[in-house]
């Protein structure tokens, strides 16, 4: 079986990327990328067309999912489901890893992003 999505991530490409997520690495079904986000900015708010789970790193922030507020912590964990309205409020730098199903860069979520 020859299954080309089975590769190594490379740090250096992810850590050089502009701000927003740096994908990590994808395969057929599944990607995942960091967030390094400053206290003030936010990932886009909305509807996705993939489910996310996410694991905090460090900083603090908060998830704002279907009226629903989470706060977000070093060690916590974190589930969007796909079409769920949500958004984020970045308190202190904020550092995570997420993962998304189907990969979130190619497939186009339900409000454009």
């Amino acid at each position: 079986m020859s299954d080309s999505s089975i590769r190594r991530a490379d740090a250096e490409p992810a850590a050089a990327a502009a701000a927003g997520p740096k994908l990590l690495v994808s395969g057929k079904h599944v990607a995942m990328r960091l967030w390094d986000i400053e206290p003030g900015g936010a990932p886009p708010s909305g509807l996705c067309a993939y489910e996310t789970v996410g694991l905090v790193i460090a900083g603090r922030a908060e998830l704002v999912i279907e009226g629903q507020v989470i706060p977000l912590r070093p060690g916590d964990a974190w589930v969007v489901p796909k079409g769920a309205e949500h958004s984020y409020r970045i308190f202190e730098r904020f550092q995570a890893v997420e993962a998304t199903a189907p990969p979130a860069q190619s497939i186009p979520a339900a409000d454009g992003r």
